[in-house]
């Protein structure tokens, strides 16, 4: 083989595997996320508790909902939602979302009239997790500023890789 290609034959091996093995992740967190759903409530839970396994959302986070309930015509109160998908940089990345609605599954965070939604499957990789908001030269984006589940991550703070 060509050197060119015995580089790409192994790189594609090495993200094959990072895709499988990240593919099982999701999937035996979704499968404990089952087991874990609460059965008797076919509504989501909400907390304000100040649960170590709680997400948290800073003043900053807090701050911009309000901003965007205030400019929003609409009469549906958004909430933030927090999902983690398979893929980014580094292995899994947050998805942020405005949402008017919850799922029977998801779980709701509150602080100062501000909902955080996190489904239960996406909660499994971001417990004890913290919600900002930032503004830098380049982007103004929601993050999660801590993750305690995460070893790694990008710099933009977009994608990270979990504890094994």
């Amino acid at each position: 083989m060509a050197p060119r290609s015995l580089i790409l034959h192994r790189l594609n091996s090495y993200f094959s595997a990072q895709i499988q093995r990240n593919h099982r992740l999701l999937s035996s967190a979704s499968s404990s996320a089952l087991h874990e759903a609460p059965s008797s409530s076919s509504s989501p839970s909400t907390s304000t508790s100040t649960s170590p396994d709680a997400v948290h959302m800073t003043e900053n986070c807090v701050q911009r909902m309000k901003e965007l309930h205030s400019s929003e015509a609409s009469s549906g109160e958004k909430m933030l939602r927090l999902s983690v998908e398979n893929g980014g940089c580094s292995g899994f990345q947050y998805v942020f979302d405005l949402d008017e609605k919850t799922n029977p599954d998801d779980r709701v965070f509150e602080k100062e009239g501000v909902k955080l939604i996190v489904d239960n499957i996406s909660y499994d990789f971001v417990k004890g997790a913290t919600v900002d908001y930032v503004e830098e030269l380049i982007r103004s984006a929601f993050v999660v500023s801590t993750n305690p589940s995460a070893v790694g991550g990008c710099s933009c703070k977009s994608s990270f890789m979990v504890k094994q």
